[in-house]
């Protein structure tokens, strides 16, 4: 019996514990589901809830009306916004294996940075010492995630341009950076330094949405 439930573990058999959130690290019902979310004790992986901000969804005029982003743009600050975080988290905390960003709309996955660091003990001090981070005028939210293959946390058909769902799939829609970004961030090509936009918090937090004195400087 417990060789089967070990064999079904995490897998849509299983009855008891979340099939997405063992899969995904995250699950659209949130702390409504009717299955067990089991968040990790230790792990190589730790996820920036809701970090990235998609100019295309946010970008309005001062009349509140809704701004065009280019594609072009939207890959630019995307890049950007990619090489920063992936540079400072590896320069203080370790050696990073893979980065990933959540291009989806669903609250539960929308702006979700997952980072995979080579040692579990860098993944561990990193959201010890993020969750007292603010960046871009917003407070940090990290925590470790059970997610290490992202083979399986991924839409197959939105990689192939055949997702029906858009933006609110229940598997990661992964936004490639550029092939040039790339080379230089794995390849140990030559990087590019920008002034960080992590800062320390000095206060306690008040939810989700607060802000940082310092929110009137963000990109946006």
């Amino acid at each position: 019996m417990g060789e089967y439930l070990a064999s079904i573990f995490g897998t849509e058999k299983d009855k008891v514990n979340c099939s997405f959130y063992f899969k995904i690290g995250a699950c659209r019902h949130g702390d409504r589901c009717s299955r067990l979310h089991n968040k990790p004790t230790f792990s190589q992986t730790i996820v920036l809830l809701n970090l990235y901000r998609n100019p295309q969804n946010t970008a309005q005029t001062a009349d509140g009306s809704h701004c065009h982003v280019s594609d072009v743009e939207v890959q630019e600050h995307y890049d950007s916004f990619f090489e920063e975080v992936f540079t400072e988290l590896q320069e203080k905390y370790g050696e990073i294996e893979e980065m990933n960003m959540c291009d989806d709309l669903g609250d539960h996955l929308v702006g979700n940075v997952y980072v995979k660091f080579r040692r579990e003990e860098d993944a561990e001090r990193a959201v010890a010492e993020l969750n007292n981070r603010w960046f871009n005028g917003q407070a940090v939210h990290a925590e470790l995630s059970p997610v290490t293959d992202f083979r399986e946390s991924c839409c197959r058909q939105y990689e192939m341009g055949e997702c029906t769902r858009g933006g609110f799939c229940n598997f990661m829609h992964l936004r490639p950076i550029s092939q040039n970004l790339w080379r230089q961030l794995y390849g140990q090509g030559p990087r590019r330094r920008s002034p960080p936009r992590f800062h320390t918090s000095h206060c306690p937090r008040e939810g989700n949405r607060r802000r940082s004195p310092d929110h009137r400087h963000g990109r946006f």
